[in-house]
């Protein structure tokens, strides 16, 4: 059975006439200044966090590890995400903040590039990776640490202009013991 995909083309990008799988041709589209932020958090025990912050972690840097690895990882998207092109990023900004009320830490990136295509993909990477650096440096301490609400926060540049999460769109999360 063959399916006619073309009344979808113009709204299904990564999808040609037939149905298969493209990716798309930016060729045609001005090159603009394009920033997006993402944001995660990863949560553990009280210990967990005590011993992070005090540096006593078997594996060592915890939170420099996840930090180079979250920019390391944008840097890859292209690689690791299929039908993503490959981007000259400009700017790569991760960072780890310490939240005792979580407790754990809120994962933060920032990309910036100068190009056809946005960077969303690449803040979202940089987030996951990053927490995922961080659970694989602090497994030998905790087990049951969670990675949660990773998120395009904003995004800006590009035909379809900016966006920002506002408060209707906001994750939330609750703790089911």
């Amino acid at each position: 059975m063959t399916r006619d995909f073309s009344k979808f083309e113009k709204n299904l990008t990564h999808l040609d006439s037939k149905g298969e799988v493209q990716m798309v041709d930016v060729s045609a589209k001005v090159p603009t200044v394009r920033q997006a932020e993402a944001a995660g958090q990863v949560r553990m025990l009280p210990e967990t966090f005590e011993a992070i912050q005090r540096g006593n972690s078997p594996k060592g840097d915890v939170l420099g590890t996840a930090k180079l690895a979250g920019i390391m990882a944008a840097k890859q998207t292209a690689l690791l995400i299929p039908l993503c092109h490959p981007l000259p990023l400009q700017r790569i900004d991760v960072q780890l903040f310490p939240d005792p009320h979580l407790p754990g830490y809120q994962i933060r990136a920032m990309v910036k590039t100068k190009g056809e295509t946005g960077v969303e993909m690449e803040a979202l990477t940089a987030v996951s990776v990053a927490a995922l650096t961080l659970y694989d440096m602090a497994k030998a301490l905790e087990k049951s640490i969670s990675i949660e609400l990773i998120r395009l926060l904003s995004k800006s540049g590009g035909k379809s202009g900016d966006y920002i999460l506002n408060e209707k769109s906001k994750l939330t999360t609750k703790v089911i013991d």
